[in-house]
């Protein structure tokens, strides 16, 4: 036998091993084969070759005809060239910042953070339990919430102020944002002149443009109009981002039977097809500028005529979105905690549950739209609250169970043996508070239950509300940030 190489050598100059995570078995949610996402690109690559878009917008039509595509007037067609290279010039990842310049999320496709949804028109106050008109004390008050909420990884505006004028309504949204929670921001706005205050804001905070560029706090959302049509005011907001390395999603919103065609697959080969010719004007302004992608294909339920959002074909279009996403290597925008219902109720809470548990299952990694009920026409605080609680409790699950011989455990059951008890067995001392203890959820027994007020969890929501409304504070912005806020406001 050889002598072995070792012998003869101190072992303490050896490198030492790298560290094994402990095994672990995650539940999985997947629906297409990488074959299925070839086709689905190839099919949305055949609906920009052949049937085009529509791009109202000068400089976007001048970018796309010297870069190759075919220019007739507003029409355009893209060759699948130019889509591959705009694919292959997008960043695999990019990060929000907070506003004081700590990261806040990581978009790397495998981080999965949730937060509001944007431009509710009623608000369901959780003070007086009435459902009104949004003022921007509702906004902030919203904010503040998702602010203390841990599971609340970024925020957007969630109604519309009928105090704020109206054509500048987005801009003091924006304000509100900076100024009652420190979290990064998903911004909607109307046109270039929106985003620019919205822009000039964000670098007052941030310490110029230059520092929000390289750190930036806001995400922009803007939508082609479907079917295969750019606005110029979306095509605007969409190169300004890419100038300025602002990150922004360019997410269209199919409906499925009205805009779209009616089957699943045909609305999410058009949306993809819309999204991807978004990708391909941005990259060519500024190649690899922070692009999150994504498509929200609903469908027009044909009794009520309205987007539905608690149904599921709308989760499965998610799905497909998260795949299309991961065969990209994109992050993805994706959609959570939402209802149709019109209260927080049963229905309201069930729909929060099927949403959340498909968005972490699928990983679609920014979830927007948590509060939403009505569709998207109100937002509840209190239904904010209560998917805070699904939301932790979903990441228990989708985390998986550790499984090496630490858990499996077999010296601890020898060493107990029939009949005896774990209970004060150091195995369970070392263990016991990785379950997940929950804050809202209820397991008293009845007689307790009662005893305690037989509160539901109705109820036990709206006092955690009330008590976030009342306690919860966020740190002022400097003065000097806070009076430049005020001057671009009313510039």
């Amino acid at each position: 036998m050889s002598p072995s190489p070792l012998r003869g050598r101190r072992r303490e100059h050896l490198p030492a091993p790298a560290p094994v995570a402990a095994p672990r078995l995650h539940p999985q949610l997947t629906m297409l084969r990488e074959a299925d996402c070839s086709r689905l690109h190839e099919a949305s690559c055949r609906i920009l070759e052949r049937t085009g878009i529509r791009v109202y917008h000068d400089a976007a039509l001048t970018l796309l005809r010297q870069a190759g595509a075919q220019v007739n007037n507003d029409l355009v067609r893209i060759p699948a060239a130019m889509v591959d290279a705009a694919l292959a010039a997008a960043p695999r990842s990019f990060t929000l910042h907070r506003r004081n310049g700590e990261i806040g999320c990581v978009l790397d496709r495998e981080q999965i953070y949730f937060g509001p949804g944007s431009d509710t028109l009623r608000y369901l106050d959780p003070r007086s339990g009435q459902r009104r008109d949004f003022q921007l004390a509702d906004v902030a008050d919203c904010l503040r919430v998702c602010d203390a909420l841990p599971e609340i990884g970024f925020v957007m505006s969630v109604g519309i102020p009928r105090d704020a004028p109206t054509e500048r309504y987005f801009r003091h949204q924006f304000a509100a944002m900076l100024r009652h929670t420190t979290k990064p921001s998903v911004v909607v706005c109307n046109d270039l002149a929106d985003i620019e205050a919205i822009a000039a804001m964000a670098a007052a905070v941030a310490g110029g443009m230059r520092q929000l560029s390289a750190a930036p706090t806001f995400l922009v959302y803007s939508e082609p109009t479907t079917p295969l049509s750019h606005s110029l005011e979306a095509v605007d907001k969409l190169l300004f981002c890419a100038r300025h390395r602002i990150p922004v999603t360019h997410s269209p919103a199919p409906m499925m039977g009205g805009a779209a065609p009616v089957t699943i697959a045909g609305a999410v080969a058009l949306g993809n097809a819309e999204m991807l010719s978004g990708l391909v004007m941005h990259q060519l302004t500024n190649p690899g500028a922070p692009f999150l992608y994504g498509h929200g294909a609903h469908h027009l339920d044909m009794k009520e005529m309205i987007s539905v959002y608690g149904a599921p074909e709308f989760q499965l279009a998610r799905v497909m979105a998260a795949e299309m996403g991961h065969f990209y290597k994109l992050p993805v925008w994706g959609y959570a905690a939402h209802s149709d219902s019109a209260v927080l109720d049963e229905q309201a809470a069930i729909d929060a549950q099927f949403s959340i548990q498909t968005a972490l299952l699928a990983k679609t990694n920014l979830n927007h739209d948590v509060g939403y009920l009505e569709a998207g026409l109100a937002n509840s605080p209190e239904l904010m609250v209560l998917a805070n609680e699904l939301i932790a409790m979903n990441r228990v699950f989708t985390q998986g169970v550790q499984f090496d011989d630490e858990a499996l455990a077999l010296d601890v059951i020898d060493e107990v043996g029939p009949g005896g008890q774990f209970l004060d067995h150091n195995h369970t001392m070392r263990h016991w508070r990785e379950l997940w203890t929950p804050s809202l959820f209820d397991r008293q027994r009845l007689e307790p239950w009662m005893e305690k007020g037989s509160k539901t969890m109705r109820t036990r929501v709206r006092e955690a509300t009330l008590a976030i409304l009342d306690s919860h504070h966020v740190e002022p912005l400097p003065a000097s940030v806070d009076a430049e806020i005020d001057y671009i406001l009313a510039r």
